[in-house]
């Protein structure tokens, strides 16, 4: 057995080091977090200095046990998670785990941290071990604590004023607030008309537009011409002082330098995968994990490719500097590389605690060399990482840029630029993407012909365009992550999360790349605006990632600076609780009147998401209203009356069929259409509110057909059939699914035969939700099993968690109001409770931080 054990997150990051440190270290992995707050209230207590019990999680017992075990036989335990307070965090909890078992008595246990996985890196970092940092621990268990605080408090108040099962979040909240506040702007916007004029000139060498400057004598700018009869006017006046052609009366020529843009952050390579490889922030976090833990690269071995990848940090080491500046010199040549290294600042005071840009951990290794070694997403994002680090270390590219006035007659200019690459030095590599271009990137790359003042340029045409402003666009996953930085709203580790939160909740959707706010999304943030307007504050937001920093550098002790949040906060939370108007918070509208019935008709948020409503929706009101689920697509903030009242057409008689009435309408599962007692499910092509007789015929007759299809075989005074399944020919009695031998025609199959092998592949048929038909036998069978284990004396261990587990069990139960049952809608979509026992999964079922690291 090793002497030395070391522990990381992650089995690939294991594998990889194990490698490096040969046969007296034993690296074995935490597979992430090993603890999490217990999924209910009080796991954090802010009347005890916000004491905070943890747990186990489950799915990661096992590991645990296994580190456990190897700790016995070392004398020196070494921690290698990540180099960031997540990372810290861990552990520091696996420290606590060993330290409450008694197994760190006569064992040394230190701290390592590097931010490449090379042999050097590893070997360097063990000769420079330090302790447990407290202070990052300090800070991570802050956030955690104050995610929790927000999550478990806050959200029962939006179930009871908005809906069921939503959470709201510290980071996630202001993030949605951006959402929804762009897409208000898009809805308020008003477009405005306005027309531009260009002149196509015809010079003998090289065809060019020119835009007019001039109109009249007087500067011609946007709203200048606003319709297109006077368009119209001005271009006839323009055309008839040209006389054919257009006088130059000024060339000007600038040359400007470019430099290249910072090695990658975290956030910057969000966002450049968001716009040059179509990667979601998660798949681009995913990715760039198994270039960091490790890429087995033929004889080499496993090599982690790339530094890590949740940093704030734009600087590089000297080694990393060197080697980029010999790659340059070397397929570039010495007159690509500056005289000294270009520096870069970073724009965190933190920086994540990691010291370095996101790299390649050499760049001697070209995109070229390890590409058959990568998958397509590998390869894409390592080739990118590597170019922009690589460009990063380039002379600036030299652009000249040339700008030519052209003349109609004396009271009317024109405008033609052109931008060319002189010295391309780093654009030879890499240049950094943009979310919107504007005029001077339409303009680069144009090369204007030779002229000089006074030449006369022949005019071919001038035409006038009409053109509508246009409003803000949404917020894409590159668009948000940077605006998020750039308000100091989250950190590195959270943007993947936050947005994976949003989207799980169904707070947005995406429209193309394109982030659109839900209706529910609308409604939670509209009232957490409203109620809780310094908790969405971007500003306050921003602060708090602040004071967190502040914690982690040890400039400030994380007790009052929960103190500080809390009272407030929690006051706040009761005073609303009991105040607002539910009809207020989920943003209700009158829309008009029902021109048939005089009553009023509204749109609201429901349970199963928003509806449009004729008639009084009160609990008092004499009739009942007439209720309709609005389409996808449709928005209860912006729906008009008439597309509101068109929801209740529904179900529609579209004639008959075989002496039958044949209907389309909307029901549990979505569009059907009905003839007699059949039904049949709409496609997702079909509209029910414009499809016609025909179609719905056709659909009804295409389910018979399948139907008539599905019994392969029957038998006489016999419930057993022979079945065309989803999954192929199978046998059932309605009670029991039996299998068919694959080699066994099921046509041929004899009433002995499905008798025998319903008997012994029988499994009982699946009813309603997921719950299965009683099994007589098999039952009975697994009862004696069940007693003898009974008989066997459990560990007193085994037998206290298992108890905890039959209390947690019955809480379960009986948390069914909206008070009692905070945990549950406020699952993310890596955490689960069972019921049967509490289960912690990949986190906790409490509250999880929005903004955990992914």
């Amino acid at each position: 057995m090793a002497k030395n054990l070391l522990i990381v997150e992650s089995p690939a990051k294991a594998k990889t080091i194990n490698k490096y440190l040969g046969k007296d270290f034993q690296v074995l992995a935490s597979y992430g977090h090993v603890r999490d707050l217990i999924p209910k209230e009080g796991a954090v207590d802010p009347a005890h200095n916000f004491a905070m019990r943890y747990d186990l999680i489950e799915k990661n017992e096992k590991h645990v046990e296994a580190i456990a075990k190897a700790a016995k036989s070392a004398t020196d335990i070494f921690l290698a998670t990540d180099p960031d307070r997540e990372g810290e965090a861990i552990s520091w909890h696996i420290a606590e785990i060993l330290k409450e078992r008694g197994l760190l008595e006569n064992r040394t246990l230190q701290r390592v941290v590097f931010t490449e996985i090379t042999p050097r890196a590893i070997k360097e970092a063990m000769t420079r071990p330090r302790q447990i940092a407290g202070d990052l621990v300090d800070a991570q268990q802050a956030r955690r604590a104050l995610d929790y605080l927000v999550g478990f408090n806050l959200s029962p108040v939006l179930w009871r004023k908005v809906q069921r099962g939503l959470s709201a979040g510290r980071v996630q909240s202001p993030a949605l607030r951006m959402i929804v506040e762009r897409e208000e702007e898009i809805e308020a916007f008003v477009a405005r008309e306005y027309w531009s004029i260009e002149a196509e000139c015809a010079h003998p060498s090289q065809g060019f537009t020119a835009r007019l400057t001039r109109l009249d004598g007087q500067k011609f700018e946007q709203f200048t011409v606003t319709d297109g009869d006077t368009a119209e006017a001005a271009r006839a006046r323009i055309q008839a002082a040209a006389q054919g052609a257009l006088h130059v009366t000024d060339v000007a020529s600038k040359e400007r330098k470019r430099r290249p843009a910072a090695p990658f952050t975290t956030s910057t390579l969000q966002q450049e995968a968001s716009r040059k490889l179509g990667f979601t922030t998660r798949r681009t976090m995913q990715v760039a994990q198994k270039l960091y833990e490790g890429i087995t690269l033929g004889d080499e071995g496993a090599v982690g490719l790339i530094t890590y990848m949740r940093t704030d940090s734009v600087s590089l080491s000297q080694e990393a500097l060197g080697e980029i500046r010999d790659v340059i010199a070397r397929d570039f040549g010495t007159s690509s590389l500056p005289d000294q290294p270009n520096v870069y600042q970073t724009k965190s005071k933190n920086a994540q605690e990691a010291h370095e840009a996101v790299r390649p951990t050499s760049a001697l290794r070209t995109p070229a060399q390890v590409a058959r070694f990568l998958t397509d997403d590998e390869r894409r994002l390592y080739e990118l990482i590597w170019k922009r680090a690589v460009a990063s270390q380039m002379i600036p590219a030299t652009l000249n840029t040339v700008t030519v006035d052209l003349a109609a007659g004396s009271e009317h200019s024109f405008r033609a630029s052109g931008t060319t690459v002189m010295v391309p030095g780093f654009l030879a590599v890499y240049e950094e993407g943009k979310d919107n271009k504007g005029k001077e990137d339409e303009d680069e790359g144009r090369k204007l012909p030779q002229m000089k003042t006074g030449d006369r340029i022949p005019l071919d045409r001038i035409h006038a365009d009409q053109h509508f402003t246009q409003p803000p666009p949404r917020f894409t996953e590159a668009s948000l992550v940077k605006t998020l930085e750039e308000y100091g709203i989250g950190r590195p580790s959270t943007y993947a999360s936050i947005i994976q939160v949003l989207q799980f909740r169904k707070y947005v959707e995406m429209e193309g790349r394109s982030f659109r706010a839900s209706d529910v999304g609308r409604a939670v943030s509209n009232f957490l605006s409203s109620h809780f307007t310094q908790y969405v504050d971007y500003d306050f937001t921003a602060r708090l990632e602040d004071d967190l920093d502040a914690v982690s550098r040890g400039e400030a002790d994380w007790i009052p600076l929960m103190e500080k949040f809390w009272g407030p906060f929690k006051e706040l939370v009761d005073v609303k609780s009991e105040s607002v108007d539910r009809t207020e918070a989920t943003g209700a509208r009158e829309l008009g009147t029902d021109p048939k019935t005089g009553k009023p008709v509204s749109v609201r948020l429901g349970r199963f998401g928003p509806y449009a409503a004729i008639g009084s929706t009160a609990e008092d009101a004499e009739d009942k209203p007439k209720f309709a689920s609005l389409r996808p697509g449709q928005s209860m903030h912006t729906i008009s009356l008439e597309d509101a009242l068109e929801l209740f057409q529904l179900p529609r008689i579209l004639g008959e069929d075989k002496g039958e009435q044949v209907s389309v309408g909307i029901g549990r599962f979505g569009a059907f259409a009905k003839r007699g007692s059949v039904y049949a499910s709409l496609k997702k092509e079909d509209d029910p509110y414009k499809i016609d007789l025909a179609r719905a015929v056709f659909l009804i007759e295409e389910k018979e057909e399948i139907a008539r299809n599905r019994i392969i075989k029957e038998f006489e005074g016999s419930e057993i059939q022979v079945l065309n399944g989803r999954f192929g020919p199978y046998i059932s009695d309605g009670k029991l699914n039996g299998k068919i031998p694959k080699d066994r025609e099921p046509a041929s199959l004899t009433f002995e035969e499905v008798t025998r092998l319903l008997e012994e592949t029988g499994k009982p048929v699946r009813k309603g939700f997921g719950k299965k038909a009683p099994a007589k036998k098999v039952a009975a069978k697994k009862e004696p099993a069940a007693k003898k284990a009974a008989t066997k004396k459990a560990p007193a261990k085994k037998a206290a968690k298992k108890a905890a587990k039959k209390v947690t069990k019955k809480v379960a139960k009986k948390a069914v109001t909206p008070a009692a049952e905070p945990a549950k809608s406020l699952l993310t979509p890596s955490k689960v409770e069972t019921g049967k026992k509490r289960v912690i999964k990949a986190g906790a079922a409490a509250p999880a931080p929005d903004d955990a690291p992914f």
